[in-house]
């Protein structure tokens, strides 16, 4: 449905100092937008602001707060006339969530109860969520389109369809409502700066910055969860995509959210896949070092494949992936060398 209703050029990014939230702040920033970030940091660092001001030259306004304190928000909201927003803000790790499900639930689908309450309270309605494949569970067909069954195999990916079926039924109830569901492939690399990348508090759960810890000899070897999947080298397939390539995501998801009301689900990935091996054969040529590795069972929850269909987000975002896996390499590495410094 059109609507054009001009925008207002603030947008405030829950998680906003994390891995996905301080790339697109990079990209919104770019594009003249005012940028609020708001984080309560316990996944994330306040360096990152100071990283960002680095990059773009600008000064992000920073505000630490839970996503569940709605008071917060809505003074967040009001005070800066924000007209709208991008909820990165969750927890994400896959084997946590099976272990800690109730910390995901609460953290991910009550924080987005009380954003959407602060939102209603000061009348936003356009909203970008961070959601991620994680809602289709194991592939009933590949690549897999927004048209896929959903049947998550994990808290996480549960709580992020949970987020996504309130956000339907939320667009369905109001039709002013302007909403993407962005549902992420496997994001990865760093900005080309070296300044920002993915990091983590304690060991890694993520393939690309367990692997870069690993040449940098911070962790002792890979542990590669699972070597007899039904793929090509026994070990898991995912669709990488650049970080970069995700904040371009979103910035084209605004710009179609000018003129667009209603729910959206967009896959963002670049539908091809690459295995653990071929990631860490990689890593090994743009770091110049040789990754050790070890076999480990399968985590609950895991799956041999997934890879997206891409069509969606070049129909409606006029969007596609652009960077190699080169590039999300050697930007991975070159965060790594740099953040041994900060």
């Amino acid at each position: 449905m059109k609507n054009t209703t001009e925008p207002s050029k603030c947008i405030l990014l829950t998680g906003g100092t994390g891995y996905i939230g301080s790339h697109t702040a990079i990209v919104l920033a770019e594009a003249g937008y005012q940028v609020v970030l708001y984080d309560n940091l316990c996944n994330s660092s306040s360096s990152v602001v100071d990283r960002l001001q680095n990059i773009t030259a600008q000064r992000m306004c920073f505000v630490q707060g839970d996503i569940r304190d709605t008071e917060l928000l809505v003074q967040t909201l009001q005070a800066h006339q924000v007209g709208a927003v991008i909820h990165f803000a969750g927890l994400k790790a896959v084997g946590e969530s099976v272990a800690k499900p109730i910390d995901y639930y609460a953290n991910n689908v009550q924080g987005t109860i009380s954003l959407l309450q602060a939102m209603q309270a000061t009348n936003i309605k356009t909203l970008i969520f961070s959601s991620s494949a994680a809602v289709y569970g194991n592939p009933q067909y590949l690549p897999i389109d927004e048209a896929h069954p959903t049947s998550p195999t994990n808290p996480y990916g549960r709580s992020k369809l949970q987020i996504e079926e309130m956000l339907s039924d939320l667009a369905v109830s109001d039709e002013a409502w302007r909403i993407a569901c962005l549902r992420y492939f496997n994001a990865v690399g760093a900005h080309k700066s070296g300044l920002i990348g993915e990091a983590s508090c304690g060991v890694p759960d993520n393939l690309m910055p367990y692997v870069a810890q690993v040449a940098c000899g911070r962790l002792p070897h890979l542990n590669i969860f699972g070597n007899d999947y039904p793929t090509p080298d026994g070990t898991g397939v995912r669709d990488y995509i650049h970080v970069m390539d995700i904040a371009d995501g979103h910035l084209s998801a605004m710009n179609f959210l000018d003129t667009e009301t209603g729910w959206h689900p967009i896959n963002l990935g670049t539908g091809q896949g690459y295995s653990v091996l071929e990631m860490v054969k990689a890593f090994e040529a743009a770091s110049g070092t040789l990754i050790s590795y070890e076999y480990s069972p399968p985590r609950p929850g895991d799956i041999a494949t997934c890879i997206a269909k891409v069509e969606e987000a070049e129909k409606l975002l006029k969007w596609r992936a652009s960077r190699g896996l080169n590039e999300m390499c050697s930007t991975a590495w070159c965060w790594q060398v740099n953040k041994v410094e900060l």
